[in-house]
């Protein structure tokens, strides 16, 4: 009897789930396929003891957000026992990943019997995968390049972290997210890694990758090591003033990042000096919004700009000027942040400073651009090279993007 109950029991045990795995729903493959820039395809097998009937992508993007978000594909396929299915990411029907984008992806599968599988999540990363990339990290910094001795981009990395102290020292702002940088050998090259590439376009900053991708050949160093610490403090401003309401005036956000690049180039500190003295100042309002496209506008919006922000840190100290990034990050509007902080609006802030232009203007021991005098000896670069500089288009920095033209 105890046999046979011992039997019974055995055979019991084997009836249950557990026990039948060829029963149930089973992924026998999941990839990502990469074509950078331009696509990436999922694909998955999977085959059950019932047709399948149901197949969902899952992936969830790494980046700045004010939510996670999830997004579900249902890709076509041939309902059976065995299915393979695919979908294509096409990057161009919305802009594109930056490399090094990093992404989860899982698949839902169910068949007619009523059972559902959800896989473990994959993580991909999106790289450019046309160059062998080397990298240097320091703080929270990664910088990555391809051509070049390690010498060239420790001297690339060097002017960030020199960008980065400075900032922190003179604003008390610091990167709350590690960056990357990625150093493409040229625009050339720079260009095939964009989906929508522009024959001027020379750097990207995208905020919310915490990612810069920047061309720069190993024979324009110095141009280089003012241009990436330029794009990184961009990314450290949108860190700072990350939300959903913040919009900072662009003579703001790019005072800033002219601000990191260290002392103001000869060529800008000319053309400034110049509208003071000719009287042909932009008002501070109008360098609120979208830059001139005429290059010695521009030129001039950038060094303007700068002084601007400085003009603020040396009258009123840096907790100023970091209350008012947290006033803008709380949705303030221009007029509004300045207000709330310093006790004027726009047009306030632009009487000040043309005050102040002319108080140096008659103290006789008082330079007129301080830090321009520190490059008094250096030559000044002709205007259509001083013009290569940061063009801002209308909604582009909106969407957390810097775009730098090439030299």
């Amino acid at each position: 009897m105890k046999k046979l109950l011992l039997l019974v029991v055995v055979l019991l045990v084997g009836l249950v789930p557990v026990a039948v795995e060829a029963q149930d729903i089973a992924v026998l493959s999941s990839s990502a396929v990469p074509s950078f820039p331009l696509s990436l395809e999922f694909r998955v097998r999977a085959q059950s003891s019932a047709e399948i009937n149901f197949v969902v992508l899952h992936y969830q993007v790494e980046r700045l957000n004010y939510a996670r978000v999830t997004s579900e594909v249902r890709p076509r396929f041939k309902p059976g026992s065995t299915v393979e299915a695919t979908w294509r990411w096409d990057m161009r029907l919305g802009g594109g990943l930056p490399t090094g984008a990093r992404l989860k992806y899982w698949w839902t599968v169910g068949d007619a019997a009523g059972r559902k599988l959800v896989t473990e999540p994959k993580t991909f990363e999106f790289n450019d995968e046309r160059y062998k990339w080397r990298s240097l990290t320091a703080g929270s910094v990664t910088l990555s390049w391809y051509e070049g001795d390690e010498a060239f981009a420790r001297e690339l990395l060097n002017a960030v972290q020199a960008s980065l102290d400075r900032l922190g020292r003179d604003m008390g702002a610091r990167l709350e997210r590690p960056v990357r940088a990625f150093i493409y050998a040229s625009g050339r090259d720079l260009q095939g890694a964009l989906v929508y590439p522009v024959g001027w376009e020379g750097g990207v900053a995208i905020s919310e990758f915490g990612t810069v991708m920047i061309g720069i050949p190993t024979s324009e160093l110095a141009w280089g090591k003012r241009a990436i610490a330029h794009e990184i403090t961009h990314l450290l401003v949108g860190q700072v003033t990350f939300s959903p309401y913040a919009d900072l005036p662009i003579w703001l956000n790019e005072g800033l990042a002219m601000y990191g690049e260290g002392p103001l180039e000869q060529g800008y500190a000319s053309l400034l000096q110049q509208a003071i003295s000719q009287k042909t100042l932009i008002s501070v309002r109008s360098l609120s919004a979208p830059f001139s496209t005429d290059p010695r506008l521009a030129v001039q919006s950038y060094a303007q700009s700068e002084a601007l922000v400085e003009f603020l840190l040396t009258k009123y100290g840096r907790d100023k000027l970091l209350a008012l990034l947290d006033t803008f990050k709380q949705g303030a509007t221009f007029d509004g942040a300045l207000k709330s902080v310093y006790g004027f609006d726009l047009d306030g802030l632009d009487k000040l400073w043309r005050d102040s232009l002319e108080t140096r203007k008659t103290t006789a021991s008082l330079p007129l651009r301080p830090r321009a005098n520190e490059l008094a000896q250096r030559p000044v670069p002709a205007l259509p090279a001083a013009a290569w500089g940061l063009l801002v288009f209308p909604g582009v920095l909106a969407f957390g993007y810097s775009v730098r033209r090439r030299r």
